[in-house]
């Protein structure tokens, strides 16, 4: 396999992007994942705020997991924001480098609560109102032994989401008193 393929199989394993891919385990095709781990890098880079030096580090390991979307992508709507959110990110940190704003931490605090507050919502409008047949839910409580519907696991889901979003902001709290 060639690392372009592994690579983008990587990324649509962890962050989404489509629903079924080639894999070798089939619970795994559905795309659960995402949404769960974007709750779950919404809870990091808010954790990550708490702290100058940690917010350094996720702002620059979201440039750096920018710049494999920006080769990763087949489309140049996507390479666009890359490359916008890229530029902003930057700025942000030469002015947190060369001003009196201090910014950065800020920026990565809303980012990664923004990120949590979507995951959640977005599990909510595509696993738990919607009754499609098509969901990954539904396609998941089909594969799983478990005698649960998919908005059962939609409502699962949402609740470890929904946990990941209050334990982040419960924990930054405490990381700043």
């Amino acid at each position: 396999m060639p690392l372009t393929q592994w690579l983008q199989q990587l990324f649509f394993f962890f962050f989404g992007y489509k629903t079924n891919f080639g894999g070798a385990h089939s619970l795994f095709n559905c795309s659960f994942l995402p949404d769960l781990g974007s709750s779950f890098w919404g809870m990091t880079l808010v954790l990550a705020s708490t702290n100058l030096i940690t917010a350094r580090i996720a702002a620059g390991c979201l440039v750096l997991a920018l710049l494999i979307v920006l080769f990763v992508a087949k489309n140049w709507t996507l390479r666009g924001l890359c490359i916008g959110f890229i530029i902003f990110l930057a700025v942000i940190w030469i002015l947190q480098e060369k001003t009196q704003v201090r910014i950065l931490r800020y920026v990565i605090l809303f980012i990664g609560v923004m990120n949590s507050l979507f995951s959640v919502y977005d599990i909510y409008d595509d696993l738990i109102s919607r009754r499609v047949h098509s969901s990954d839910a539904e396609k998941f409580a089909e594969l799983c032994p478990c005698p649960c519907t998919g908005v059962g696991w939609g409502i699962i889901w949402g609740m470890i989401s929904f946990i990941f979003l209050c334990g982040s902001m419960y924990l930054g709290l405490v990381i700043l008193s």
